[in-house]
C-alpha cells in the first residue's frame, strides 16, 4: 500500500518527564570502521525476506513529531525506540514494576543496594551479548553525561559486576525505594559502541541503530517522517508476526487520524495521551477499528506557586477551587471521556488511592470565601483587591494547544472577581519555566510516568526538591518517608496523608481526569495495554498478528 501523507516538520507538544532519550545507536557508514562495529546478519535477514514473499508490515500513525537523529538528545525518538532497546525494568498490564532486561533483582535491608540479574538469552543486533558491564556502562554513563539524570552521579556511592552471577549491583548513599520503577525509563546502551561517544546528547546518526529487542532501528528519515524497525537477528523470544513496524509521524493529530480513515495506518499511537477524541465517532463509522478503552492515570491540572500572596493564602486558593467549572471544561475538553476529579487529585487506578472530596463548581462560596478572607472590589470594577488595595491580577501560563482551556478558566476567575493574563509562551519556554516553578498559575498535564516518579501520587510535579515549588515540610517530609519504606501499610498510611494534603492544602488543583482511547485495525488481534507506554508495549509486538 502507498503512504500518502502531508506532513510538517513541527515541534508537536511534549510530555513533561518522561526521560525519552537514551537509546543504543550504531554510527552511520563512514564511522562504522572506525568504531569497529559490523551488523552480521541483518543484511541476510532483509534478504531472506525479500525472497520469501512480500514483508509483513505493521504501520502506526504518530502526531508526535522527531525533530532529529539523536536518540538520546530527541525526546520522541527515545519513547519509540524502547522497542528495541530495553529497560532494566517494565510496567505489567496489572500495574506492577517486572524485569525487562533484567530477570529479577534484589535489594537490601536498608534500600541502599540494588542487584540486578540480567537475562542470559538478550543479544545486541550486531551479534554481541548483552552484559552485566552493558548495564553498568549505562547507568553511570547517564548519570555523567544526560542533565537529566544528574541524581545518578550525585547518590550513586559504587557499583559492580558478577560474572558468575551476571549480575550488576549499585550502592547509593541514600535509602531510595523506587530505584525498580526508576529503571523501567533508562534504557540500556551497548557499551562497546557508546563507550566512543563522548557527546551522546548531540550525536546523531540516520541508522541502522544497534539494540536488543525483538526488533532494531533501521533507519530513521527526517525527509519522509518515517522511523522503521526490522527484526533483530539475533532476537532468541518469542518470534514476531511483522517483518518491519513503521512509524510515520505527522505534523498534527488530525494529520494522524486521517492517516487510518485513509487505511493508511494500523493503529495511533500518542505518547501519554488518547487518540483525539473528536475524532472517534468519525473512524467509527469506517468499520474498520476497535478501540483499546482505559482510564488514564494522567491528570490535568492548575498549579499554583506558592512564594507570593495572595497564591499563599489557602483561602484564596479555596475560591479558586470553587470558581472552576469542572463539568464545562471536561465535557468540552474530553467529550464524555473524561470525569470530576477529587480534591486529592489521585486517580482511582493508582495504587494506594484514597477517596477525598469532589471538586465542585460553586461561584457564590468562592466570593463568599474571597470577602471573608479579605478581599473586596471597593472601586466597583468587578475585580477584588488584595489586602493591599491593589486589582488581583494573576499570569497563566498555557503552551500551544491549550488556549480554549485557558479562556475558559480566564471566564470562571474574573466571573468571582480574579482578573487573569493569559501568557501563552512557546514549548521551550513553557517546559523551562514550568520545570523551574517560574509561573503564578499553569494550566498542565501530567504523564503516568509522571505521577508514578519520585514518591508517587504525581510528588514530583510539586516537590521543590524535583521539578515542584512545594516547600512545606509536611509535604516533603511525606514524600521522604515514602521513598524510605516498602512496608505496605507505612506506604498505605503516608499515600492516605498525602492525599489529604493535597486535598486540604490545595498546592495545585485537579481540573478533570481522562480516559485514553486507542484505535486498531479490526484485522489484527493481541493488543496489550499498560498504565506507562499504553499499547506501544513490547507484549503489543511480540502478540499482535494477524486474525
Amino acid at each position: 500500500m502507498e503512504w500518502t501523507k502531508s506532513k510538517l516538520f513541527c515541534i508537536a507538544a511534549l510530555s513533561l518527564l518522561f526521560l525519552g532519550g537514551a537509546f543504543q545507536v550504531m554510527p552511520p557508514s563512514g564511522d562504522e570502521e572506525a568504531l569497529g562495529i559490523e551488523t552480521p546478519g541483518a543484511q541476510a535477514d532483509t534478504d531472506a525476506k525479500s525472497s520469501e514473499g512480500p514483508e509483513k508490515v505493521l504501520k502506526i500513525a504518530t502526531p508526535n513529531v522527531i525533530k532529529s537523529e539523536s536518540l538520546i538528545g530527541d525526546y520522541y525518538l527515545g519513547i519509540f525506540a524502547h522497542l528495541s532497546n530495553f529497560p532494566l525494568m517494565q510496567m505489567s498490564e496489572d500495574g506492577r514494576i517486572v524485569g525487562r532486561l533484567a530477570d529479577h533483582y534484589e535489594v537490601s535491608e536498608d534500600h541502599r543496594e540494588w542487584t540486578f540479574y540480567i537475562r542470559d538469552d538478550l543479544y545486541w543486533s550486531d551479534g554481541k551479548k548483552v552484559t552485566p558491564e552493558d548495564v553498568q556502562f549505562s547507568i553511570i554513563y547517564y548519570g555523567e553525561k544526560h542533565p537529566a539524570c544528574r541524581w545518578i552521579n550525585e547518590t550513586l556511592e559504587s557499583s559492580s559486576v558478577s560474572q558468575t552471577e551476571n549480575s550488576v549491583t549499585f550502592r547509593f548513599d541514600r535509602p531510595y525505594t523506587r530505584i525498580n520503577l526508576e529503571f523501567a525509563t533508562y534504557y540500556i546502551l551497548p557499551a562497546h559502541i557508546w563507550e566512543k561517544i563522548d557527546n551522546p546528547m548531540e550525536y546523531s546518526s540516520k541508522g541502522p541503530y544497534v539494540g536488543c529487542g525483538p526488533y532494531y532501528i533501521e533507519s530513521v528519515d527526517l525527509n519522509t517522517a518515517r522511523l522503521v524497525f526490522r527484526k533483530n537477528p539475533y532476537w532468541e523470544g518469542k518470534s514476531c508476526a511483522f517483518d518491519k513496524v513503521e512509524v510515520d509521524w505527522y505534523a498534527n493529530e488530525d494529520a494522524a487520524c486521517l492517516a487510518l480513515e485513509k487505511g493508511e495506518a494500523d493503529t495511533y499511537y500518542k505518547y501519554a495521551s488518547s487518540y483525539p477524541y473528536a475524532n472517534i465517532e468519525r473512524l467509527e463509522k469506517t468499520g474498520d477499528f476497535n478501540f483499546v478503552k482505559k482510564d488514564s492515570i494522567g491528570i490535568f491540572y492548575l498549579g499554583i506557586t506558592l512564594n507570593e500572596a495572595p497564591r499563599s493564602d489557602l483561602e484564596f486558593r479555596e475560591a479558586l477551587s470553587y470558581a472552576i467549572n469542572y463539568e464545562e471544561i471536561m465535557q468540552l475538553d474530553t467529550l464524555g471521556y473524561g470525569s470530576i476529579p477529587n480534591r486529592g487529585l489521585v486517580p482511582p487506578d493508582m495504587e494506594y488511592y484514597k477517596p477525598t472530596e469532589k471538586c465542585s463548581y460553586d461561584p457564590e462560596k468562592a466570593r463568599e470565601i474571597l470577602e471573608k478572607a479579605g478581599y473586596e472590589d471597593h472601586n466597583g470594577n468587578g475585580i477584588m483587591e488584595d489586602k493591599n488595595g491593589k486589582d488581583i491580577l494573576l499570569e497563566l501560563m498555557i503552551c500551544p494547544g491549550y488556549e480554549r482551556d485557558a479562556e475558559l478558566l480566564q471566564e470562571y476567575f474574573r466571573d468571582v472577581g480574579i482578573d487573569i493574563e493569559i501568557e501563552n509562551v512557546d514549548l521551550n519556554t513553557y517546559g523551562d519555566r514550568k520545570d523551574s516553578s517560574r509561573y503564578e498559575l499553569v494550566f498542565s498535564r501530567t504523564t503516568p510516568w509522571g505521577m508514578l516518579m519520585h514518591a508517587g501520587l504525581g510528588t514530583g510535579y510539586f516537590d521543590s526538591r524535583r521539578y515542584g515549588y512545594i516547600e512545606d515540610p509536611v509535604f516533603t517530609g511525606l514524600c521522604d518517608q515514602l521513598l524510605n519504606t516498602t512496608d505496605p501499610e507505612t506506604l498505605r498510611s503516608c499515600s492516605y496523608s498525602l492525599q489529604d494534603y493535597y486535598a486540604e492544602e490545595l498546592p495545585v488543583i485537579p481540573v478533570y481526569w481522562k480516559k485514553e482511547v486507542t484505535p486498531y485495525n479490526k484485522r489484527f488481534e493481541g493488543w496489550h495495554y499498560n498504565s506507562l507506554e499504553g499499547i506501544y508495549t513490547l507484549d503489543t509486538f511480540l502478540d499482535v498478528h494477524e486474525v
